[in-house]
């Protein structure tokens, strides 16, 4: 009703020319050209591709609309303003004119453009200045985050977010955080900013408080902040300490995670503290009295106790009896056997033994146990077990030169002398003869109880068969023979299986003038045979150098029968005075009945 009153006080101009309003030529006495340079003066002079001031004057969810008094207004995304969840109707925001008009008649403006172009001036006078800036998380990216600063994305590590390990990046993601650029690479324009750094610079003064008052052997309250595999990091209202993972416990932790879990809180005891590089060493274990202050009074050597195997090394086995109460087994301490063994052959770790207190030092904190005195020693009744003579089933441990170690139980060792092996082989190494873990069966020889040693033979299972060879290979038999091996000092002979001779080079001369090679079987005769020794010596020469001699004295023989008596033979005076022609004659003569004869 107010408006139609308005409407009618309304009085029309007297001079008003509505002709030339009509013909567009003037209104008011001024021309059409007059007028639009009067408005377009009333407007801002806005040139494109420029920054300028504008003012919100509107937004929504989705638009920004800003005022920067140019003849139409400018919609600008919302997106572009995320680094700025405050942002209100009234504020002045910078924007880049992109077009005056577009083919709608409406203004384009860029607030992200307008940052963009003074962004890399701002974030190097920020560094300059040690500026505090806002900007906008936008994503994750491997190692961190990337964050808006003035239009530039830059890059937040993980661990500059907080002071505080982070767990989960995604928390993050879509917040606007104030940071502190501290680093930028000029070159490929990047730029580096932190969180933390604004959090420690804050902290520093909380932590001078804190150390100030800081005493060994202080029980404090803290929170399990960070667990590694080498201790926890606790938070202590601002200061953090650790406690090396020796100190959560008395007994043995291999992951701290057993004793603590995050966020937990618990109370620690200060062991030692440096105030200028700001370390506090923790403790947890501290709080409770050490275990062997609490061992039974009554525990003593040769007492049976049970466990749990919670370090292995090769010299023995680390034995957890009660929380942070450890014996060691040493490996000598395992088995009766003597052979050098790790221990890891018969234990590991977590295993439950049981086991016997063989020394126990309670001021030293030290214990040894055994647990081969849970079995009975065999070395005790190795008489009746092991009888002089008796026959048993072995396994061969290791070689020497000498001979042959072989262990018949766990503990029960013996050794098989190389000349005790084979009554017919001339073994030079054991290894000839058996193999490392193979059987073998052996009949005891001799017993040593006090230097637990045992004297076995192999050859002994059988008949010595060289007293069977004795009536065969007798001296001057001939028997057939293969060449197994030839060496400069002469060859040895294989005349059947296990009996071997040897023949010197020059017995082995064929009658031909050659010598045999490997394989050739021929006649040998046995020119020597020693039972004790087992050499047995051949010669194929002889075999017929003899007969050609036997038929040269048979030939002997014979001329000898059908030669003519033999004169008597002249007797040659032997005097001192010098020879006559007489002896000259006779011993002609004795010379000449010689040639005869043979």
């Amino acid at each position: 009703m107010s408006n139609l009153n308005e409407l009618k006080n309304v009085q029309p101009l007297q001079d008003f020319d509505w002709q030339a309003f009509e013909s567009g030529s003037a209104v008011g006495g001024q021309s059409q050209e007059e007028l639009e340079k009067a408005y377009d003066e009333t407007l801002n002079k806005v040139q494109e591709h420029q920054v300028v001031d504008g003012t919100v004057i509107a937004m929504n969810k989705r638009e920004v609309v800003v005022n920067i008094g140019y003849k139409s207004d400018g919609i600008i995304p919302i997106s572009e303003f995320r680094y700025n969840p405050e942002l209100k109707v009234g504020d002045t925001v910078e924007v880049y004119v992109e077009n005056q008009e577009d083919k709608k008649g409406q203004l384009l403006l860029s607030h992200r453009k307008a940052r963009a172009s003074k962004s890399w001036e701002r974030v190097n006078a920020a560094l300059e200045s040690q500026e505090v800036v806002n900007g906008f998380i936008k994503c994750r990216t491997k190692g961190g985050m990337i964050v808006d600063v003035f239009g530039i994305e830059a890059f937040l590590p993980g661990s500059q977010i907080d002071v505080h390990p982070i767990r989960d990046y995604d928390q993050f993601v879509g917040k606007t955080m104030d940071f502190k650029i501290v680093k930028i690479n000029q070159e490929f324009k990047n730029v580096v900013v932190s969180h933390k750094a604004l959090i420690e610079a804050e902290m520093e003064a909380q932590k001078q408080e804190i150390m100030s008052h800081l005493e060994k052997g202080q029980v404090l309250e803290g929170v399990v902040k960070n667990v590694t595999s080498y201790g926890v990091f606790i938070d202590l209202g601002g200061v953090d300490g650790l406690i090396h993972i020796t100190d959560l416990s008395w007994g043995r932790v291999s992951d701290p995670h057993e004793v603590v879990t995050l966020d937990s809180k618990i109370n620690v005891v200060i062991l030692d503290f440096d105030e200028e590089k700001k370390r506090i060493a923790l403790g947890l274990k501290q709080l409770t009295p050490h275990p062997w202050e609490a061992l039974d009074a009554n525990i003593k050597v040769g007492d049976r106790v049970k466990g749990k195997v919670v370090v292995m090394a090769d010299y023995g086995a680390f034995v957890e009896i009660a929380p942070g109460v450890e014996g060691l087994i040493h490996v000598s301490e395992m088995s009766w056997s003597q052979h050098l063994r790790s221990a890891q052959d018969f234990l590991k770790v977590g295993d439950e033994v049981e086991a016997e207190i063989l020394t126990l030092d309670r001021d030293e904190r030290k214990m040894s146990l055994g647990i081969k005195q849970l079995k009975e020693d065999p070395w005790e009744k190795i008489e009746e077990k092991y009888v002089v003579g008796s026959k048993h089933n072995a396994k061969v441990r290791n070689f020497t030169n000498f001979g042959v170690f072989v262990e018949l139980e766990e503990g029960v060792d013996g050794l098989i002398h190389i000349s005790d092996l084979s009554w017919t082989k001339k073994i030079k190494h054991p290894a000839e003869f058996t193999q490392v873990g193979a059987p073998i069966d052996v009949v005891v020889l001799e017993i040593d109880k006090e230097n637990r040693r045992l004297s076995l033979g192999h050859k002994q299972l059988e008949d010595n068969p060289w007293d069977k060879y004795e009536a065969v290979y007798t001296v001057g038999s001939i028997h057939d023979g293969t060449v197994k091996e030839i060496m400069d000092k002469g060859s040895v002979i294989e005349l059947e299986k296990d009996v071997e001779g040897f023949a010197t080079p020059k017995h082995l001369v064929k009658e031909d003038g050659t010598n045999p090679v490997v394989g050739d079987v021929l006649p040998f005769k046995v020119i020597e045979f020693n039972k004790d020794s087992k050499r047995i010596i051949l010669s194929h020469s002889r075999t017929f150098e003899d007969e050609q001699r036997a038929a040269v004295a048979d030939e002997k023989k014979v001329a000898a029968k059908k030669a003519p008596k033999k004169e008597a033979t002249p007797t040659i005076q032997n005097q001192a005075a010098s020879t006559t022609l007489g002896d000259i004659d006779a011993l002609a003569q004795l010379k000449a009945q010689m040639e005869a004869g043979e």
